[in-house]
């Protein structure tokens, strides 16, 4: 089992009280909040001590907030960018603002992402039959410094094809 794969199914086997409490920590760092800061320790430190391949604790934390609030299945190969394409609007106005917001988040430093992944995770959540890989979101933004993940992204949003529409 991978670092990360540990991560996320460490995330999944949390109790509604501790995702409720990490859904209070939305938009805030990891140092705002002692119960925050422990009850997210006590998840990610057990694996970060057993392997340096462990998720940043950038990227584990902000995934831990954002499975709190969109406590989407795991299914391997349904990225974001794929869900997003899925899901996007048909009429034209909706569509236009909707691949801005898609811009906007490609263009986003690591550290400023939280509200514009929040706003993709919703619109994932809101699908018919909402899944995502959270273990490729994971690492995608454990590398999100570099060009070619957000390249990836893009590309792969574009060339979605209309069938994987609902």
């Amino acid at each position: 089992m991978s670092a990360t794969q540990d991560y996320i199914d460490r995330l999944t086997r949390l109790k509604a009280g501790d995702l409720g409490l990490l859904r209070t920590h939305a938009g805030q760092a990891l140092d705002e909040s002692v119960q925050g800061f422990d009850l997210f320790t006590g998840v990610w430190w057990p694996l970060r001590a057993k392997t340096p391949r462990a998720p940043r604790r950038e990227v584990a934390w902000l995934i831990a907030k954002l499975y709190a609030l969109f406590p989407v299945p795991q299914v391997a190969g349904q990225t974001v960018a794929r869900q997003l394409r899925r899901g996007q609007p048909l009429s034209e106005p909706a569509r236009t603002r909707f691949q801005q917001k898609l811009d906007g988040m490609l263009l986003c430093p690591l550290g400023q992402m939280e509200p514009a992944l929040q706003w993709a995770l919703g619109a994932v959540a809101a699908a018919r039959e909402p899944q995502l890989d959270w273990m490729k979101l994971t690492d995608d933004l454990s590398c999100w410094e570099l060009e070619p993940t957000r390249l990836s992204w893009a590309k792969e949003f574009l060339e979605a094809t209309d069938t994987e529409r609902e």
